[in-house]
């Protein structure tokens, strides 16, 4: 039998090709369990000695209870992203009232200590509000899923389903959240409900996104809310390109 060496070697190259393509859409953790490497506290001067992020017992610890003399104080990766799909846990309290969240696509401006880009927003004392979008971007500041002028707040009519939501104050239960963030288009689940179906071509190719360079392409961060007292623990964060 008379082998075909190139239409075999054709073959084989791309059986390479479709397993590294496999293996780069892997889920790929960002929390090791053990510490914070692979992410960057970012703050203002003032906030930087307040240790409220910290790693204990496996997980993400974001803790300012007790303090509400701070900014806003975000744990940011490293790394930039574009396209992708994120998923992790987060437990959070009744008696915590801080507001927290999750940036995607964004980036930290060092002179001003502001952080600009679309968040994923986390709020334990009005739970309908997990999963809907906010523009943290200057200029803009304002619910963009539920797409709202500036100044107009969301209502729990607004949510698009009714998640369960879970809370830890006598028992250590996880809210699961998955972002998937293609394009111009952002979808959020939370605890498998949708929460946000977002399409913002409009908004994130604006002037405002453009000069500050976020939308497209950026940092993925956690938020502690300035002038709150917020707790609240993050784990098993993974994402996928």
């Amino acid at each position: 039998m008379k082998t075909n060496l190139p239409c075999l070697l054709l073959v084989l190259i791309s059986v390479s090709q479709f397993a590294q393509a496999k293996n780069s859409k892997k889920w790929v953790s960002l929390f090791n369990g053990n510490n914070l490497d692979g992410w960057v506290v970012q703050s203002n001067p003032d906030d930087r000695l307040k240790h409220f992020w910290t790693v204990e017992n496996g997980v993400i610890k974001a803790d300012s209870s007790g303090s509400k003399q701070h900014d806003y104080i975000w744990l940011l990766s490293e790394k930039e992203y574009q396209d992708f799909e994120l998923k992790l846990k987060f437990a959070a309290y009744r008696a915590s009232k801080g507001n927290s969240g999750i940036q995607i696509r964004s980036r930290y401006d060092t002179d001003e200590s502001w952080l600009d880009g679309p968040q994923i927003d986390i709020h334990t004392p009005n739970p309908y509000r997990t999963g809907m979008m906010w523009d943290e971007t200057r200029g803009a500041r304002r619910w963009i899923y539920p797409d709202l002028p500036k100044g107009t707040w969301v209502k729990k009519e607004m949510a698009v389903s009714a998640p369960e939501f879970y809370y830890s104050d006598d028992a250590l239960k996880w809210n699961e959240m998955r972002v998937l963030v293609k394009g111009y288009k952002v979808k959020a689940w939370l605890n498998s409900a949708l929460a946000t179906d977002f399409d913002g071509e409009r908004i994130l190719t604006s002037e405002l996104h453009k000069k500050y360079n976020v939308g497209e392409k950026g940092h993925i961060a956690l938020q502690i809310h300035k002038k709150q007292e917020l707790k609240i623990l993050f784990k098993d964060i993974y994402i996928k390109e």
